[in-house]
């Protein structure tokens, strides 16, 4: 029999599972226009999330930004080193289109963990990191802090599709 602690683990990645999915599928009722059912998809979503962040945070797994920062930087870095690229080996050798999205992971991956050592680093010496906007390329996942750059560096995409997250 699995204990609570596993059995959190499991609950916190089916709920996480759940929210995206149906973020995802409201985007696709909107766009076959079922707006009502995308809120539903939506608030759904929501409560998904509710109960993964409950999870989470009865399993202790929530420390201190820095500890947070720390936790962040080695599942990042699994991610690319570990993860995704025998996912994107595979998929190439079965001429799987995931291998689009697999390749894209491994690099956007390498970013988001230099840019949370470099969080960390600040959050040592007692500050917040000085960028006040932080940029989302909405096909790859690139992070960029200031300003997007011309073209992503990962997929090309321009500077003018990189998205604001608050």
């Amino acid at each position: 029999m699995p204990s609570t602690h596993e059995n959190l683990k499991n609950a916190f990645a089916g709920e996480s599972q759940a929210y995206m999915k149906y973020v995802t599928f409201a985007k696709k009722a909107d766009k076959d226009g079922f707006a009502n059912i995308a809120k539903l998809f939506r608030t759904t979503a929501e409560a998904e999330r509710i109960h993964a962040e409950g999870h989470l945070g009865a399993d202790d797994a929530i420390g201190s930004t820095a500890e947070n920062l720390e936790t962040a930087i080695g599942g990042e870095t699994y991610e690319h080193n570990e993860m995704y690229p025998p996912m994107y080996e595979q998929a190439v050798a079965e001429g799987h289109k995931a291998k689009r999205m697999f390749g894209y992971a491994v690099e956007a991956e390498k970013v988001h963990a230099a840019l949370y050592r470099f969080a960390l680093e600040a959050v040592k010496s007692g500050k917040d990191i000085a960028a006040t906007a932080v940029w989302l390329c909405p096909v790859c996942g690139h992070i960029e802090l200031n300003a997007p750059p011309e073209f992503c560096p990962i997929c090309k995409v321009k500077a003018e599709k990189y998205v604001q997250v608050a």
